[in-house]
């Protein structure tokens, strides 16, 4: 009766562990072009970037796409993890209740340039992937029906900023079925940002037949918080977003009945479960 809810982290937490065993078999040494340049592979998406080498079956790093900011500078380290004034993907999303945490990207959209450029300077930087970027070339992704002008500045930003030998930006759903190798079928992708079903023909999208819709698992994360807003819970909106997301991806399902799924929450308590979100607060 009970199907995971389907969201960018339940794919996630599955993909990890395969990079992890691909690490393991040393089946990941990144593949060369003709001049010996790395293939950089970077997925920028809303909640995730996903990035890698070309050749390899797998990212090599998956981290959150936000970044964040010292509310209170109180201590120097918590743990193992160094407070900066600007934090990053994993480290951002460790002490997310601490920081003022923002998402560059907004329904598959850059919205904050500023941010953005340091989430590229993370991925491309030590912490991440450690690359000489005018050395490599690089494949970015990027969801049907964007606008021009966002394409036009992350190109703008990959040679001018980065200096990268060569970029390309391609569309999810075309490169989703060239990984399965196809040319032809009907793409439907729903992530965090972004909601498309994409038809493609011998390798081409069909703009005139994709529909686009802005509702994604991020719009359910936000409705989550309400709900629980309205039962009375506090939540700071942009530390605790992270954690009401992570709540959803392992508590929410998608239900096939709705009558019964409504007359099983009225009548029993048999989908009553409690998640705990810190040391002091439950919700059940």
């Amino acid at each position: 009766r009970k199907k995971p809810f389907p969201g960018a982290g339940v794919a996630i937490s599955g993909l990890l562990k395969k990079v992890e065993q691909e690490r393991s078999a040393g089946s990941w040494i990144p593949k060369m072009d003709s001049q010996g340049r790395k293939v950089v592979v970077c997925d920028n998406g809303t909640g995730f970037v996903k990035c890698g080498y070309a050749g390899s079956n797998f990212p090599e790093h998956i981290f959150p796409a936000l970044v964040g900011r010292p509310i209170i500078r109180s201590t120097a380290k918590v743990g193992n993890i160094e407070i900066k004034d600007l934090m990053v993907g994993d480290e951002a999303s460790e002490l997310r209740s601490m920081l003022e945490v923002n998402y560059p990207m907004e329904n598959g959209i850059v919205r904050n340039w500023d941010d953005m450029k340091h989430l590229w300077d993370y991925t491309f930087g030590p912490e991440k992937l450690n690359i000489e970027s005018r050395n490599c070339k690089i494949l970015l992704t990027e969801p049907p029906m964007n606008p021009t002008k966002n394409r036009e500045k992350i190109i703008e930003v990959m040679f001018e900023t980065y200096q990268f030998s060569g970029v390309y930006i391609a569309i999810q759903a075309v490169l989703t079925l060239y990984a399965q190798g196809l040319l032809t079928g009907v793409v439907v992708d729903s992530g965090d940002g972004v909601t498309h079903i994409c038809p493609v023909y011998e390798g081409f999208s069909l703009p005139h037949l994709t529909r686009r819709l802005d509702i994604a698992g991020r719009d359910i994360t936000r409705y989550l918080i309400k709900l629980l807003l309205l039962r009375g819970y506090a939540f700071n909106h942009s530390a605790d977003f992270e954690t009401v997301r992570m709540m959803k991806e392992k508590l929410c399902y998608v239900g096939y009945n709705i009558e019964q799924e409504q007359k099983l929450a009225l009548e029993t308590t048999v989908l009553v479960e409690s998640y705990t979100v810190s040391q002091s607060l439950r919700s059940g």
